[in-house]
């Protein structure tokens, strides 16, 4: 009978909902594992809504929205306002390039243009691979308009072009990586979202068309010099490239090497004046809202087209504005 009784109390203490010690470790452990879940999901939560703020910030810094956005969710909201919103530097740009343009054109106003910028940002990133959006813009009939102009009006012309253009990358959150010859090239740095940073370079590509037309155009035509009407023409690509520094100490120039930088460069050069054309790693990510704007690029018979789709093999699509 004795035996009977011991062999029940073992039995009883083996099982968890009857020991009492053991239960309550379960029900801690139950409790912390719950608990570590609710953390983990509050810093997914607040990682979440940190990025939310970023694209935010990203999208709507600096734009005059016209309309208030619709009720719904946040990310409706950010998505809606990339359609609706006015292009930057219309109201808050031009009014400051008119005074600064005539300076530059009548009282030898000194532009302080540097790529000092986007060098200390790749500084950090030599001999490594950067996913980036690469932008050229050419300034169209340079050629003729150095040979019809006296090279002083046309060494102004192109400084006046290149410090405007380069303060709307950096009003974008751009960097300037060089000049070459009466070329600006720009980079947007991927990130997290490469859809934002396509979208934020075709926006600042259209706002650089803006100041062309209406910002530095309306100068130029009321000069008695007759300085001829600027256009632009504007190419973009996305994709790994890599930093190059030519040199060991700091100072030396850093580069950028890749396919998108060829593709961009090839790309520009078939762009009609005051067009964006974009290679179609671009074009998938841009926002549905913004696809419509462009229709893909006939390239004519004999152009020397040979860029390829590393991921089809098939001859690489480009989409250029209506």
């Amino acid at each position: 009978m004795k035996k009977e009784k011991e062999k029940d109390k073992e039995n009883h203490e083996g099982d968890v909902s009857y020991n009492p010690k053991r239960n309550s470790e379960k029900i801690h452990q139950q409790e912390e594992e719950r608990s570590r879940d609710i953390e983990s999901n509050n810093q997914e939560e607040e990682e979440k809504e940190v990025k939310e703020k970023i694209i935010d910030r990203m999208i709507n810094r600096n734009y005059n929205t016209s309309s208030k956005p619709e009720e719904g969710t946040k990310q409706n909201s950010v998505l809606r306002s990339i359609d609706d919103r006015t292009i930057y530097d219309l109201q808050t740009l031009l009014s400051q390039r008119h005074d600064r343009l005539e300076s530059a054109f009548y009282e030898r106003y000194q532009y302080n243009t540097s790529i000092k910028r986007g060098q200390d940002f790749l500084l950090n990133h030599v001999d490594s691979k950067l996913s980036l959006v690469v932008m050229y813009a050419d300034l169209v009939g340079s050629t003729k308009m150095s040979m019809a102009l006296p090279v002083e009006r046309m060494a102004k012309i192109i400084k006046a072009f290149s410090h405007e253009l380069s303060s709307v990358v950096e009003s974008y959150n751009g960097f300037v990586l060089k000049y070459v010859g009466d070329a600006v090239i720009a980079f947007f740095p991927s990130g997290f979202n490469k859809y934002l940073s396509c979208d934020t370079a075709f926006q600042c590509a259209k706002s650089m068309i803006n100041v062309i037309e209406n910002g530095i155009n309306p100068i130029l035509e009321k000069d008695k010099d007759n300085y001829p009407k600027l256009a632009v023409k504007i190419g973009i690509d996305e994709g790994e490239n890599l930093v190059i520094q030519y040199g060991y100490d700091k100072s030396a120039p850093i580069d950028l090497i890749g396919y998108p930088m060829n593709v961009a460069a090839k790309m520009t050069s078939l762009t009609g004046p005051n067009k964006i054309t974009v290679g179609n790693n671009v074009y998938k990510l841009l926002h549905p809202t913004v696809q419509p704007e462009f229709q893909e690029m006939q390239i004519k018979v004999g152009t020397e087209w040979k860029y390829i789709d590393l991921e089809t093999n098939l001859s690489y699509k480009v989409y250029t504005t209506k």
